[in-house]
């Protein structure tokens, strides 16, 4: 059972951070009065419909290319579970638990506005499930990202039916029919416009999307925080942090990076060692170090963007057709996922430029043409041991993954639904490969990290500065020594970075 607060739904758009708590912490939700009202109004509105004799669509009419074709009463709860169950068409591996629970969120806001005409008990019966901790077995592939996210919709829709696979709250994978009777949920049948009041949305990108964006945020925060170690254990300057030089280029990102290192390098006793003129003959650092603020910041930026799309698609209401604000059913192309596409392939762009930054400052440590006097590779007995080598070949490995993952997804489409449905936004895609590309970029600051951790060690009896001390304490892992089996070592790091310890560690705010 999850601590977490529960999450009102229907009073305004849910943010970002709820869609974190109840995604990944398993926070529960609650629908909202006023929502349930505004439901049951369209509910009406779609059942007058449903009764006249001119073809409405969705209401009383086929799909897509078979739009045209009117369908008699008799047949309607059968045309609403063929249009889930041949749409539930997803192969390949399932998804991850977290987005599926987003995409469900995500489906039950915008349910929840009553812009959708669903009935109050089959919103219900999806709250009832999300909240059970049920998670439908969506699979890798089915997506265009048009029409909504119509396969990981569907069989999500699927399962509230009662059919299909699910995964139960212990993730144990059972048929859908068991685990709702087990959580006493009553399979829902579906009435006109159900089908596609469950399918037609965003949601999957956009719920990816937002995990993505709650992640960036902590990454790229420790990505200053291990650029700072890098300066440090190469003995760079701080001096081009100062803040009067990042105003004379006013991005807001750059600005808020450039504070980051200041503070992290201030009092750095390894910075004093080197500080006279006369002592240091380097001019200036290596890009690497020395545009830390200008990459870290330009990605920052790109995320305030990719931010703003988000928190607007979160306020909205996507179905086709939709119950406006004054009774009208009206079909309209809001599905069409291309802004939130946009932003997850441009935020996979931002990220392998991160990386590509770290894994430079993370090659500078192992050659002693560039380290500035440490042990070539890092390694205690440079011949006999390889130190950090082929670390180094791991964050390259996945810099070049990265760099695969930032060609665009939206720039594609292939027409489906005998040409109806003849321009379509990949966003599920994208989102897709967004999610590898977070952890790639995880992983090369955790190589960053530890490598950066083992150069400091090896500048003793110089020390860093506070944050960074407390930092090389928090991780135990990049010692000096011998060689020995480093993959536990990078996955300490690893882990360290992902739950928050690196920024924890350091004591002081980032922003």
């Amino acid at each position: 059972m999850s601590t977490q607060s529960a999450v009102i739904v229907g009073v305004g758009p849910v943010s970002i951070e709820d869609v974190v708590a109840v995604a990944r912490h398993g926070a529960p939700i609650e629908l909202s009065a006023e929502s349930r009202a505004e439901v049951a109004r369209s509910r009406r509105i779609i059942e007058e419909l449903a009764n006249d004799p001119v073809p409405h669509y969705g209401i009383s009419t086929g799909f897509g290319a078979l739009a045209t074709k009117h369908i008699p009463t008799d047949k309607r709860r059968r045309l609403q579970h063929g249009l889930v169950a041949s749409h539930a068409a997803g192969s390949g591996d399932a998804v991850e638990r977290e987005v599926v629970r987003a995409l469900m969120l995500l489906r039950i806001s915008t349910l929840a506005t009553g812009r959708t005409g669903i009935r109050p008990e089959t919103l219900d019966a999806y709250v009832a499930m999300l909240n059970a901790g049920i998670t439908p077995c969506v699979r890798e592939y089915g997506s265009l990202g048009c029409s909504g996210d119509l396969a990981p919709l569907a069989h999500c829709a699927l399962a509230l039916m009662g059919e299909g696979e699910v995964y139960d709250g212990d993730g144990a994978q059972v048929p859908a029919a068991q685990a709702l009777a087990a959580a006493g949920i009553t399979p829902v049948v579906l009435e006109e416009k159900e089908g596609l009041a469950l399918i037609n949305g965003t949601d999957g990108m956009l719920g990816m999307l937002c995990l993505a964006i709650h992640d960036l945020r902590m990454l790229l925060a420790t990505a200053d925080v291990t650029a700072a170690m890098s300066v440090d254990g190469l003995l760079g300057t701080d001096d081009v942090f100062a803040a009067d030089l990042h105003r004379l280029r006013p991005h807001p990102g750059q600005a808020t990076s450039a504070a980051n290192l200041r503070k992290l390098l201030a009092d750095s006793g390894i910075r004093e060692s080197h500080r006279d003129p006369s002592a240091c003959t380097r001019v200036q650092d290596a890009y690497s170090l020395r545009c830390s603020p200008q990459v870290h910041g330009a990605a920052r930026d790109t995320l305030a963007h990719a931010t703003a799309v988000a928190e607007r698609e979160l306020a909205a209401a996507i179905d086709n057709p939709v119950v406006t604000l004054d009774g009208r059913v009206e079909s309209n192309g809001n599905f069409h996922g291309a802004p939130v596409a946009y932003v997850l392939d441009f935020l996979a762009i931002a990220i392998a430029d991160v990386a590509s930054i770290s894994e430079r400052r993370t090659d500078r440590f192992l050659d002693v043409a560039r380290s500035n006097g440490l042990p070539p590779f890092l390694a205690d007995d440079p011949g006999v041991d390889s130190g950090h080598m082929i670390a180094q070949y791991t964050a390259a490995g996945i810099v070049s993954e990265l760099k695969r993952l930032a060609a665009p997804a939206s720039v594609d489409s292939i027409p489906s639904s005998a040409m109806q449905e003849d321009h379509v936004s990949m966003g599920w895609a994208a989102g897709r490969k967004l999610r590898r590309a977070v952890d790639g970029l995880q992983r090369v600051l955790a190589i960053e990290l530890l490598t950066a951790a083992r150069g400091i060690r090896l500048r003793a009896p110089l020390q860093p500065s506070a944050p960074i001390a407390s930092v090389l304490q928090s991780l135990d892992a990049g010692r000096p020594g011998p060689d020995r089996y480093l993959a536990p070592e990078i996955e300490r790091a690893y882990d360290l970075i992902t739950d928050g310890g690196v920024l924890a560690a350091t004591g002081i705010p980032l922003d």
